[in-house]
């Protein structure tokens, strides 16, 4: 069993070693003990002091240590007042612009894990919000594995509990204990694996969703770099939305408009 003692420290040592910052990991370190746990057991290891020594000299296994750092914590229509922000005047407002322009509405959610988030969108686009234009909702996430549950569309009643139930009742079907996308909804998001540090698509984008995972997880300089590139992929007008907990560093030329959402 990894102590917390030695858990911290090791995290304090490995975790800047990778663009991340120690300060975001505080409330999630039980999961990723957890996961450190299981790596040590698979190489054989007794000590995180020896899976130090262990990163030092193999520089491939940097490659297995950085999944435990992504936590996925995804839920429908998380931060409730974020989404109904969203739907009572971003979406509408950017939904104008497009029919002025004769385009679709193009929505981005970086760091999407299991789905939920860019489904939440597409759920509220068809059920919720006026408009006269198309959506294009694209998806990304550096874990291919949670893609593929994303593109199955199926979660547990427990990913649900935010949603409102005429909603759920509107989007969902039952197929045993799970609860599955119908297909309208699950076609209006296109998901691709990519890790928003070394790329990002092309944009412009009317909204970018990047929440509990940019700035919260990432040191200061990576924030800074991923808040300008963000914003550079921002159609004039469109937004940023970042996590109920998320700060933006300072003198990133975007300005409050809402709860959590950026322009």
């Amino acid at each position: 069993m990894i102590d917390d003692a030695e858990l911290v420290a090791f995290l304090q040592w490995a975790l800047p070693q990778r663009g991340f910052r120690w300060r975001g990991f505080r409330r999630v370190r039980s999961t990723v003990r957890k996961q450190l746990g299981v790596r040590l057991a698979q190489l054989g290891l007794q000590s995180l002091a020896e899976y130090r020594q262990r990163l030092e000299r193999d520089p491939t296994e940097w490659d297995a240590f950085e999944p435990m750092c992504r936590i996925p914590i995804s839920r429908f229509h998380r931060d409730r007042a974020v989404f109904e922000f969203l739907r009572g005047e971003i979406l509408p407002e950017r939904a104008r612009e497009a029919l002025r322009a004769s385009r679709p509405v193009r929505v981005w959610s970086a760091g999407c894990a299991s789905g939920e988030e860019p489904y939440t969108v597409a759920i509220l686009w068809d059920l919720e919000v006026p408009h006269d234009t198309g959506i294009e909702i694209l998806a990304t996430d550096a874990a291919e594995h949670m893609l593929e549950r994303a593109r199955h569309g199926c979660y547990r009643q427990g990913s649900l509990r935010e949603l409102a139930e005429p909603l759920r009742a509107a989007a969902f079907r039952r197929e045993g204990d799970l609860y599955c996308l119908r297909d309208r909804h699950r076609a209006a998001v296109t998901f691709r694996c990519e890790d928003l540090r070394r790329t990002m698509p092309a944009g412009p984008f009317d909204v970018i969703l990047c929440r509990y995972l940019a700035f919260n997880y990432f040191d200061e300089p990576t924030q800074r770099t991923m808040a300008e590139r963000f914003a550079e992929r921002l159609y004039p007008g469109g937004v940023l939305v970042i996590g109920a907990h998320d700060t933006l560093p300072e003198g990133v030329g975007l300005t409050e408009r809402g709860p959590s959402v950026f322009g």
